[in-house]
C-alpha cells in the first residue's frame, strides 16, 4: 500500500502533537503523587483526600472508558481530540487558578478523566490512519514513548517545579503543553469520518485472541501494582534502602521502562506475539526475583529495571495487538484495554493493601509474581491453528 493521507512532515507533527498529548495527560494524571504533602497543606485537607485525586482519576477512566468511545464513534476526529485537549487546557489551568477549592480540584481532575478516557481510545487509531497498515506497531511505539516520559521527565520534573514555585505552577504549565498540542492538532489533522480511515477495524479481527489480550492485560497489570504499590516499604524494609536512595532507585524503574518502550516499539510489527510474550515472562521473572532475593541491594535494583523495562512493552503490546485483532471498532477495542488497565491499577492496589497484614511487603511481590504468570499462561494458552494464522499479520 502506498502513502496514507497528509504529507509526510504534517504526519510527523501530527504524532508529534499526540506524543505530547499522551505525555501531558500521563503527567497530570499521577504529579499528585509527588505534590502530595504541598496540596494537602494547602487546601487543609488529608493526604487521603489528596491521594483520592489520584485512585478516584484512574477509576474514572476505568468506568467511563468504554461509554464514551461509544458514544464519540462517529465524531470526526479533529473536532472530539481539540475538544479533549481544549477540556485538559481548560481544567489545568483552572487547578493552578490559586489556592482553589477541594471540590473544584476534584470536579477539575473528574472533567480531565473523562477526557483522558476518550482520549486513549482514539489516539492510536488517528494516529496509525496517517499510515500504511504496516507501520501500525510502530506508530503506537512512537506513542507510547510519549506517555512513557511522563514518568521519567514529567513527573519528576513537576515535583521539582512544584516543591520551588507552588504545586499550581506545574499545573499551569500542563495546560500550555495542552495548547501546544490542540493548536497542531486543530491545524494539521484532516477532517473525516472515523469509520473511513482502515484504522477504524481491526486488521485481522480475531475475538477470542482479543479477549486473551484483555484478560493479559488486567491479570498483569493487577500484579504489577499488587507489589509495586508498596515498593518504597519494600526497598525500606526487605532490601534496606535508606530513604534518600529510594527516589533513584524509582528513577531506574522509570529510566529502564522507557528504554524497553523504545526498543520494543518498533518490533510490534515484525514480531507481534514476542514482543507482548516476552516481557510478560520478564515481568513475571522480576516479581518473582524480587520475592526471593529482595534482600540484595544490587539485585533488587537490577530486578527492579528488568521489571521497568517490561511493564511499559506490556501495555503497548496489547495496545498493538488489540488494534490488529479487535473484533469491531478499535476506539472501542482500546477503550476497554484501557478500562482493563486501569481496573488492574486500582485491583492491585486494593489487592497488596489487603494483603499485607497476612504476607508482609515481601509476599506481595509474589502475589504479584504469580499473577503474572496466570497472565502468561492465557497469553500462551494453545490455540487452533486457524485462529493462529487469522491473529498473525500479513506479509508486506
Amino acid at each position: 500500500m502506498g502513502s496514507v493521507g497528509p504529507a509526510a512532515w504534517r504526519r510527523g507533527a501530527l504524532v508529534a502533537a499526540l506524543m505530547l498529548a499522551a505525555f501531558t495527560f500521563n503527567t497530570t494524571e499521577n504529579i499528585p503523587v509527588g505534590l502530595l504533602s504541598l496540596m494537602a497543606d494547602d487546601l487543609k485537607v488529608s493526604l487521603t483526600a489528596v491521594g483520592t485525586l489520584v485512585t478516584g482519576y484512574g477509576l474514572t477512566v476505568a468506568v467511563m472508558s468504554l461509554p464514551i468511545a461509544h458514544a464519540t464513534r462517529s465524531v470526526p476526529r479533529r473536532y472530539l481530540l481539540t475538544a479533549l485537549l481544549g477540556l485538559l487546557a481548560v481544567a489545568s489551568w483552572g487547578t493552578a487558578l490559586g489556592s482553589v477549592p477541594y471540590g473544584v480540584l476534584l470536579a477539575a481532575r473528574v472533567a480531565t478523566a473523562l477526557a483522558q478516557a476518550a482520549f486513549w481510545a482514539i489516539m492510536g487509531p488517528v494516529a496509525v490512519g496517517l499510515f500504511p497498515p504496516e507501520r501500525r506497531g510502530r506508530v503506537i511505539g512512537l506513542l507510547s514513548v510519549g506517555g512513557s516520559l511522563a514518568t521519567v521527565l514529567g513527573v519528576p520534573a513537576g515535583t521539582w517545579l512544584g516543591g520551588r514555585t507552588g504545586w499550581q505552577t506545574p499545573f499551569a504549565v500542563l495546560g500550555a503543553l495542552a495548547l501546544v498540542s490542540l493548536i497542531a492538532v486543530a491545524v494539521l489533522l484532516p477532517t473525516s469520518r472515523p469509520q473511513e480511515s482502515h484504522a477504524a477495524y481491526g486488521a485481522a479481527p480475531d475475538r477470542r485472541r482479543f479477549l486473551g489480550v484483555l484478560a493479559t492485560t488486567a491479570l498483569s497489570v493487577t500484579g504489577v501494582f499488587a507489589g509495586f504499590t508498596y515498593i518504597a516499604a519494600f526497598l525500606d524494609d526487605v532490601s534496606g534502602f535508606g530513604e534518600n536512595a529510594v527516589s533513584a532507585v524509582l528513577f531506574a524503574f522509570g529510566a529502564a521502562g522507557l528504554a524497553g518502550v523504545a526498543v520494543t516499539g518498533p518490533l510490534l510489527d515484525r514480531y507481534p506475539r514476542a514482543t507482548l510474550t516476552v516481557p510478560v515472562t520478564t515481568q513475571a521473572v522480576a516479581l518473582l526475583g524480587l520475592y526471593a532475593g529482595g534482600s540484595s541491594q544490587v539485585a533488587t535494583v537490577m530486578l527492579l529495571m528488568l521489571l521497568g523495562a517490561s511493564v511499559g512493552p506490556v501495555f503497548m503490546a496489547t495496545q498493538s495487538q488489540v488494534l490488529h485483532t479487535a473484533p469491531g471498532r478499535t476506539e472501542t477495542a482500546l477503550a476497554a484495554n484501557s478500562a482493563a488497565f486501569n481496573v488492574g491499577v486500582a485491583a492491585g492496589a486494593l489487592l497488596g493493601g489487603a494483603l499485607l497484614p497476612l504476607v508482609e511487603v515481601r509476599g506481595t511481590v509474589l502475589v504479584g509474581g504469580l499473577l503474572t504468570v496466570g497472565a502468561l499462561a492465557i497469553l500462551t494458552w494453545p490455540r487452533s491453528e486457524a485462529a493462529s494464522t487469522a491473529a498473525e499479520p500479513q506479509p508486506q
